[in-house]
Formats: C-alpha cells, sequence, structure tokens
C-alpha cells in the first residue's frame, strides 16, 4: 500500500481489516501501521455515507414547509 495510511473509521472497517489479515489478503505490517494510525479512539460500530443522512433530514423539513402552506 503507498502513501501514508488512512485511520480505521469504525469498529466494523477495523473488523474486516482482521479478518483480511487472517485470510492472508493484506500484510501484518499493513494493519499494524491502520492501527497506530487510528490510535485508542472511540469509534462508532458504522459509519453511514453522509450524503444519505443530509437528504433525509432535508427532505423531512421540505415536506414539514410544505404542511404549513
Amino acid at each position: 500500500m503507498e502513501g501514508s495510511p488512512m485511520p480505521f473509521k469504525s469498529q466494523a472497517q477495523r473488523r474486516k481489516f482482521a479478518q483480511l489479515l487472517v485470510e492472508g489478503k493484506i500484510s501484518n505490517e499493513t494493519f499494524e501501521e491502520w492501527n497506530r494510525e487510528t490510535g485508542s479512539e472511540k469509534l462508532p460500530e458504522r459509519v453511514g455515507s453522509k450524503a444519505k443522512r443530509g437528504s433525509a433530514a432535508k427532505s423531512t423539513r421540505t415536506r414539514r414547509a410544505a404542511k404549513r402552506k
């Protein structure tokens, strides 16, 4: 893997990388590097897409505004 590693964004992602490590699809060095970059941060279980969350909130507000008129 070239460039600097990205830290894990969620616990689910960390588990997936651990599975890939066990299956031999990534190296131990890669896993350890990502783990070091993440540190001891408290990670969420899963991270959803930002666009999906934003559009859901926006559509709710739009519907409420339409009902008032």
